[in-house]
This record gives structure tokens, C-alpha cells and sequence, in this order.
């Protein structure tokens, strides 16, 4: 995506035709708390009160283990599916509805959280496959709700941390690192940095800027 051009306007570029269509390419940030929040709430809530008698302490290791797995799952799809190296029309098309236009216009306020309509058939995708590694491969099923509260909860920090560092004044060392990393992300090595909430795994892949080490970023 190095090639595109970048758009600094504030009004959105248009996507489809279709007024029906292009309605879902929009969504305010709060949207994103008002769907998913609950969602993390009542699975983790859920774990609880399944619970056997003295057992609890799979709750919060679940829950940290879900927003583990969730800063790997946003590492792979930013990198391997919004950055897809496309190889045709259509695929080029396909990855500018789903990322290009980010980077074409990345101060758009509307789309910089991921659609309702891209998350939820996402999360299924999850959830299952923590119920079939968790529960069916494990048996450990009681371990399957607060891991993937974890992961909810690890997806609503990184879609929010995402919105923030495009248009928040934020304050602290780490939240300042990271709007200053995705910045670095857009306007200097979009084939790089794509951890938003944490540089955890362009470290372990090897995307993290080598130059960029002595200078702490």
C-alpha cells in the first residue's frame, strides 16, 4: 500500500454507489463499545457464575489468554489480510474496501474502527476456534467464555487504542509511543510496525525496524 497517495480530507471518499452499501462502510467509535462491552461482560460474568465450588482461578489466566491471543490475531490479520499483497483487480479492490482506504484517507473519523459487519462474523470465527481448541481439544470447555471475554476485550482496546492515536491528544509514555509507532506505520513504513496496541510480534516476525532500535522506535 506504499503507492497510495494520501487524502487529507475530512470529508470520506465514497465507496459504493449504493447509499444501502456505503451506510455500512461508516461507524462511529461508541458503536464499537456498545456492541462488544456487553459481549465481554457477559462471558466473563458467565464464567463466574458457571464456576464449581472453589474454582475460579481459570477466570482471570483465561481472560489474560484471550487478550494474548487477541494481540497475535491483530498482528496476522493487520499484516496478512488488510496488507494482502494483491494479485489481481478484483483482489486489489477487495483489500482497498477492507484496508486501502484507510491508508488512502487515514484521518477519516468513520472508519478508523472495524464495521459491525466485518466484527461479528469475526468474532464467530473466534469463538469457535476457541471452543474447538480450548473446550473440544482440551476439554477444558470451562476455560472456553473467559478467554474469549479476554479476546473481546483485546479487540475493543485495539480498535479504540487504533481511533485514538488518529485523533486523541493522549497522554503517557506508552500511549504517546504508540500513536508516534502507528504514525511511523502510515507515512513511513506501511510494510512495517503493524502491531497497534502493543509491537509485541513485529519483534517476534521481524517488522519491527532494525534502524529504528537504537532510537527507541
Amino acid at each position: 500500500m506504499s503507492h497510495l497517495e494520501i487524502n487529507h480530507s475530512p470529508e470520506p471518499v465514497r465507496l459504493f454507489n449504493s447509499d444501502f452499501l456505503e451506510f455500512f462502510t461508516h461507524i462511529h467509535p461508541a458503536v464499537v463499545v456498545i456492541i462488544w462491552l456487553p459481549v465481554a461482560l457477559y462471558f466473563l460474568i458467565g464464567a463466574m457464575a458457571r464456576r464449581a465450588a472453589g474454582a475460579w482461578l481459570h477466570i482471570p489466566v483465561g481472560f489474560v489468554v484471550g487478550l494474548f491471543v487477541w494481540t497475535l490475531a491483530e498482528y496476522l490479520l493487520h499484516r496478512f489480510v488488510f496488507h494482502f499483497k494483491a494479485r489481481s483487480p478484483w483482489q486489489e479492490r477487495l483489500v482497498f474496501l477492507f484496508h486501502g482506504i484507510h491508508h488512502y484517507q487515514p484521518q477519516c473519523k468513520t472508519r478508523l474502527v472495524m464495521p459491525p459487519v466485518v466484527s461479528i462474523p469475526l468474532s464467530f470465527v473466534f469463538y469457535g476456534g476457541v471452543y474447538l481448541i480450548a473446550g473440544i481439544a482440551l476439554g477444558a470447555y470451562a476455560w472456553v467464555a473467559p478467554i474469549f471475554s479476554g479476546l473481546i476485550a483485546g479487540y475493543l482496546s485495539y480498535d479504540l487504542t487504533h481511533y485514538a492515536t488518529h485523533h486523541l491528544p493522549l497522554k503517557g509514555r506508552y500511549l504517546k509511543y504508540l500513536k508516534k509507532y502507528h504514525m511511523l506505520h502510515h507515512f513511513k513504513t506501511p510494510d512495517q510496525r503493524f502491531g497497534v496496541s502493543s509491537p509485541l510480534w513485529d519483534f517476534v516476525f521481524g517488522t519491527y525496524p532494525t534502524e529504528s532500535l537504537e532510537r527507541g522506535l
